[in-house]
């Protein structure tokens, strides 16, 4: 008995050892490796496109998380359940970079051991964006139409959103909506433009980070003003002109008929949009502005606009109702804003900037009002309301050289029962001018039908008389100095008049009457207004005022009583501390590569 015990305990620490020794060797056999990573390696696109950043991961320990480094930088951290497999995916969206930059993605996962993988890049190289491609379009567009950022549009002739076939007879309707950051071009030989006809719709809207772009289809360097024919939009809102065709039908004779009875009509909208290189002469004195707006109704928003380089007017509406705020008048070769034919909306936050060099032969202006080509009294008569504009002319130094066609700052003609106010101008040979040929605008001026309220007339240190070239007048011209085009005119040299009675308010002199108004200021420079020199420079002008501006931060609001679509303002002109115009607006377009 004793010899089997001793055999038992024998074989039990023999067992036991065995134990020992299996147990150890399984303790060895739970040694994981470490996670490993495979990733997608290098990639490429185009600013704009997207990528899809992988990789696939292998952990036999179960995976614990992942972490994605972009350049260096935390870019994506995932929690995981223990798999021991995983394909990790992310979308990437390649930035505006220049093209052979390097973005580098780095992966690295970490297992339910803690054990950490090796880093594994994937590259993503920017690569040169490809030609867009260029679409040309002719004819009519019928229906619901989408023009798309990458692509670029020609306009060959005359291409029409819908279709007025015969004056009355609108026979086909189209509704075009034009995406952020479009370009479109116009062709050159065929003078290629945009007409929206009455009951059809166009719909722009770009960003101030992505604008859309009209412009000339030549390389930059070689462009210029009338390369193209420019925008057209026709409405059915009143004007003062008979219902003919032959009335109806915008200058040019090209088909663009407008007018009728709904002051509401909607057109569509034009929102951070610019117009570069337009307009066309027709006939002697008919041309198709930059943008042209033909009776266009209220319905129809107008809102961050540029028109610059144009060959005729930058902005001319033609009757109707349309309001419109922050608008560029840049550069052009007539007028800046020329209302006429019953034109009765309301305008807010306008810049118009002149090159000394480039002025119209029927004589440029900062604003042109008419209530018709005859001065008649036809209603719904001209009455557009203006506030807050900066009518930069071409003269910022006594030094410097302007064409002799460029004429005054507002030119208020012809019946017209215009209104101005907060706006300051400057830099143009005569301040105002208030026809008096057939004594219809002088009475409405003295009625109060054409009225300016906190109007500052700055002049140019050193020129002319009182500093504002050949003499302050509201009136066009000194005693004895003719102007060409005009016949039977009063004109003014310091209170001295000649020809047709002056007005017959106040006193007799029109200077006076113009400062017998609420906050008009006649200023012999523009040394406290605020407005800086970089206004007459080339590059970007500084818009917002500068240190030293007494004279136009008028501690008082607009005229009272005015519609609700103006803002109150405490200050002249179209800037206070915000430049609006950041971002979207251009001035320097002849360099700017828009075919790539």
């Amino acid at each position: 008995m004793k010899l089997f015990t001793n055999k038992l305990i024998k074989l039990m620490a023999i067992l036991s050892v065995v134990s020992l020794a299996f147990s150890s060797c399984q303790k060895e056999e739970e040694v994981f490796p470490l996670p490993t990573v495979t990733s997608s390696g290098e990639l490429s696109g185009i600013a704009g496109a997207s990528v899809t950043v992988s990789a696939t991961i292998s952990a036999p320990a179960g995976l614990k998380s992942i972490t994605v480094l972009k350049n260096g930088a935390a870019f994506e951290t995932k929690v995981l359940a223990g798999e021991k497999s995983y394909t990790y995916t992310s979308t990437y969206t390649i930035e505006t970079l220049a093209a052979g930059s390097k973005v580098n993605f780095t992966i690295q996962a970490t297992d339910n051991k803690s054990q950490i993988s090796a880093l594994v890049p994937v590259v993503v190289t920017v690569t040169a964006t490809p030609p867009k491609q260029i679409v040309t379009v002719t004819g009519v567009i019928e229906g619901n139409v989408t023009w798309t950022a990458n692509k670029i549009y020609k306009l060959s002739g005359f291409v029409r959103v819908g279709e007025e076939a015969t004056f009355g007879t609108v026979t086909k309707v189209g509704n075009l909506t034009i995406e952020p950051g479009t370009v479109i071009i116009g062709e050159r030989a065929t003078k290629g433009a945009l007409i929206v006809q009455r009951g059809s719709k166009i719909t722009a809207i770009g960003t101030a980070a992505a604008p859309i772009v009209f412009t000339s289809e030549r390389d930059p360097g070689t462009r210029e003003p009338g390369d193209w024919g420019g925008l057209v939009i026709c409405g059915q809102a009143p004007n003062n002109l008979p219902n003919t065709q032959a009335s109806r039908e915008l200058e040019g004779g090209y088909g663009a008929f407008h007018g009728g009875t709904d002051a509401a009509d909607n057109s569509g909208t034009l929102k951070y949009v610019r117009l570069e290189y337009a307009g066309i002469p027709i006939n002697p004195n008919q041309e198709v502005n930059s943008l042209t707006m033909g009776s266009v109704g209220s319905g129809t928003t107008i809102d961050y606009v540029q028109a610059s380089y144009g060959l005729d007017d930058s902005f001319e509406w033609f009757g109707g109702t349309v309001n419109a705020k922050h608008l560029i008048a840049y550069k052009g070769l007539d007028d800046d804003f020329d209302t006429d034919n019953g034109y009765s909306g309301y305008v807010q936050f306008g810049v118009g900037i002149r090159g000394s060099a480039i002025a119209d032969q029927s004589g440029s202006n900062g604003f042109e009002s008419d209530n018709d080509a005859a001065g008649s009294q036809n209603t719904p008569f001209t009455s557009a309301v203006f506030a807050n504009m900066s009518i930069i002319g071409a003269k910022g130094v006594v030094g410097t050289a302007i064409d002799p066609l460029f004429q005054h700052g507002a030119q208020l003609r012809r019946s017209t029962k215009q209104k101005l106010y907060n706006t300051v101008i400057t830099g143009y040979p005569y301040g105002v001018y208030i026809d008096g040929r057939n004594g219809i605008a002088r009475a409405n001026a003295a009625a109060g039908d054409i009225d300016l309220g906190n109007v500052i007339l700055a002049g140019v240190e050193g020129w002319g008389t009182n500093g504002f070239g050949l003499g302050w007048s509201v009136n066009v011209a000194p005693k004895g100095v003719p102007v060409p085009g005009y016949d039977n005119m009063t004109s003014l040299n310091n209170g001295t008049t000649t020809g047709l009675t002056a007005f017959t308010i106040g006193t007799a002199v029109p200077q006076d009457w113009f400062l017998s108004l609420t906050g008009n200021k006649i200023l012999a420079t523009t040394g406290n207004t605020g407005l800086s020199t970089t206004l007459w420079a080339a590059g970007r002008p500084t818009f917002t005022l500068t240190a030293g501006t007494t004279e136009t931060l008028i501690g008082a609001n607009l005229k009272s009583g005015l519609p609700a679509f103006f803002e109150a303002t405490d200050y002249v002109g179209a800037f206070k501390s915000t430049d609006w115009t950041a971002g979207w607006a251009e001035f320097a377009p002849q360099a700017v590569v828009y075919i790539k």
